[in-house]
């Protein structure tokens, strides 16, 4: 041990930031672009979290199981359970959806096409998230003869892949819009293109509003550009030196975004010019795990969003300081709680580690539609790109059919408060 620390001084997070000064305040920047990040690396102080401690408990008696008992004119078996449901306007063939992944190079290429394939050819909806278009611009939806300046982004080729793989009566897109991609017009890009008209034809196109996200709520979008063009984005945006060894010009810099002003006034108006604007597609908004989490998701609703989605601090894959992937922010548990059974119009939707089964349907007994699959759905993805995340698929769906049947249900619908139990908190708080 050092002679200028004590035992449990954190002596060698400070002889980093000694050495690289902002660097030090974020993960590893070699691995920008090319690595996941977000609670999967940082877990949370005193994990495993509150939905972790959560059992799921059947019960003695199953006045439900007797309905169907009845109805199939035999004993219901777990394949009985119906997991088709509505979330957010959109059929899904379970109650989960793949979350959004924005510019980063992880999901370009194949993995995002992959990504887009299976998730349509499995039913399920598919969230495309921000910042794509600034980052690679937009190009045409349309396949046919591309040519130098009709190139697809990879906002459309996900986009295109699944409008191409999809059944004409389940699933979906969301496309997500942060304050960046307003000032890209994403929405108005994408509503436009007449390839996008086979989804809006058949309900299945929604555009998603990001207010924040689980990896670093109340902050805005960051990434890592190239220091000379650090001077040209100065005027917009905040310019961080985080790489102080690279004065050659060869480095990089952080380049930081507003997260966007919002009152109570303005994401109602926001949902209003949407649903004005884009009259055949749904409404989505995505909100941080913020501590009036709660009263937004209300707004949202009361002002006519068919979904809000919520990420818990678990949640979210971005590239944050890591001080915020470890400190800020509410568990999903938490966030659940708080919503509770606020007055809903709309669907609630929620992701934080939901990629197997029991969490998934702790999530939906406390309240939630459908959780999203998002680092899982990655990893799956890039496990086999034809069939990894329709195998991770199976497998949950499998679960969720043993589990909503030991507890006497067939429906999602079904599942409520009772079917779990949390264990006393050393506060005594349930």
């Amino acid at each position: 041990m050092s002679a200028l620390t004590a035992p449990g001084f954190p002596e060698r997070e400070v002889r980093a930031r000694a050495r690289s000064a902002a660097g030090a305040v974020f993960p590893d920047r070699t691995r920008y672009g090319s690595a996941l990040f977000g609670q999967g690396e940082h877990p949370m102080p005193g994990s495993p979290d509150a939905i972790d401690r959560i059992r799921v408990v059947p019960p003695v008696f199953v006045p439900l199981r007797e309905e169907r008992l009845f109805e199939l004119g035999r004993e219901p078996l777990a394949g009985d359970v119906d997991l088709t449901t509505t979330i957010g306007g959109l059929r899904t063939e379970l109650p989960v959806y793949v979350s959004a992944f924005g510019s980063t190079a992880v999901v370009e290429g194949d993995l995002g096409v992959a990504l887009a394939r299976q998730a349509a050819a499995s039913g399920i909806p598919m969230v495309i998230g921000e910042n794509i278009v600034p980052v690679s611009g937009y190009g045409r939806l349309a396949p046919e003869s591309p040519g130098p300046r009709e190139s697809q982004g990879s906002l459309l080729r996900r986009l295109n892949e699944y409008a191409k793989t999809a059944a004409d009566d389940i699933g979906g897109v969301i496309v997500q819009q942060s304050t960046e991609d307003a000032d890209a017009e994403v929405w108005n890009l994408v509503y436009s293109d007449p390839a996008a008209e086979p989804l809006l034809a058949t309900g299945r196109l929604a555009f998603e509003l990001k207010v924040g996200q689980g990896a670093k709520p109340g902050l805005g979008g960051m990434t890592l550009v190239p220091r000379r063009h650090a001077a040209r984005l100065a005027a917009w945006y905040d310019m961080v030196e985080i790489d102080p060894d690279s004065a050659d010009g060869t480095g990089s810099v952080l380049r930081c975004a507003t997260p966007g002003t919002f009152t109570p006034e303005i994401l109602r108006h926001q949902i209003r010019l949407m649903r004005n604007n884009f009259p055949r597609c749904r409404v989505w908004v995505k909100l941080p795990p913020s501590r009036d989490v709660a009263a937004a998701a209300e707004v949202a609703w009361t002002a006519g969003a068919d979904a809000v989605t919520v990420d818990g601090a678990e949640a979210g894959t971005g590239w944050a300081p890591t001080g915020f992937l470890q400190n800020v922010g509410l568990p999903l548990a938490e966030c659940l709680r708080r919503i509770g059974d606020r007055d809903r119009r709309g669907d609630l939707l929620v992701s934080g580690r939901c990629w197997e089964g029991t969490r998934v349907v702790k999530c939906l007994a406390l309240g939630a539609s459908a959780t999203g699959l998002g680092r899982a759905a990655l990893v799956a993805a890039d496990e086999d790109l034809d069939h990894g995340l329709r195998n991770l698929l199976a497998a949950l769906g499998l679960e969720l059919r043993l589990l909503v049947s030991a507890l006497g249900k067939y429906r999602i619908a079904d599942l409520a408060a009772e079917d779990v139990w949390l264990p006393e908190s050393p506060r005594g708080d349930r």
